[in-house]
């Protein structure tokens, strides 16, 4: 069995290296997160890991149980924060903490990864993510709620071409197993990169 809380280090590892090499214009940049910068998706990915259990709830509480809501008020509370202040967040943070170290870091891992492809891809910065760590991320993507993982994959048969996984049954879905992570995670960019019968539906099913 991988060791997901090693996995999530080492992708935790490889974001602070590419933040470390970013200009001011790429930290202000357009993501693949609608309204958010380069910036705030960064303080988007820490913005959990200084909560304690109570500080959590009421955050909650105070955006209406919206997991959309509580995250923008995250990215609020890192608002003033240079992107010397954020790289240095990230590099206190290779080792998840608090909510996100969870499912033995498997939520940090996902969430990693799949925001560090939010930040690459517009900035023309392509990567080859680690077999290894991929197949975690797809594992823990197809179920999670936050992104609505399992609704977007119900009735489909996902099928990665470079990476030794699947899941599901019905309407095949074929493409790279950073496409499908990101198509799983509502993004509708990567329809273009998919192949097979179900791609209408899972396309159908982004959120942005």
């Amino acid at each position: 069995m991988a060791d997901t809380m090693a996995l999530a280090r080492a992708e935790r590892t490889d974001l602070v290296e590419l933040l470390e090499g970013l200009t001011p214009e790429q930290w202000d940049a357009a993501t693949l997160c609608d309204r958010w910068r380069v910036r705030d998706v960064v303080a988007h990915v820490y913005s959990y890991e200084e909560l304690g259990w109570a500080a959590l709830a009421g955050r909650m509480v105070r955006a209406g149980f919206s997991v959309d809501r509580a995250n923008a008020a995250g990215v609020a509370d890192h608002a003033d924060a240079s992107p010397a202040e954020l790289t240095a967040l990230a590099r206190k943070r290779i080792r998840p903490v608090g909510l996100t170290s969870m499912l033995g870091g498997r939520i940090a891992l996902t969430d990693g990864m799949i925001h560090q492809q939010d930040i690459r891809r517009p900035l023309g910065l392509p990567r080859t993510i680690p077999a290894d760590r991929l197949v975690a991320a797809l594992d823990t993507a197809r179920a999670a709620p936050t992104i609505d993982g399992a609704k977007r994959v119900k009735g489909l048969k996902l099928v990665a071409t470079d990476v030794d996984w699947t899941t599901g049954d019905g309407d095949e879905v074929r493409g790279t197993g950073e496409a499908l992570l990101l198509a799983i995670a509502g993004r509708r960019v990567v329809a273009d990169e998919l192949d097979g019968p179900g791609v209408g539906t899972i396309a159908a099913r982004a959120s942005g």
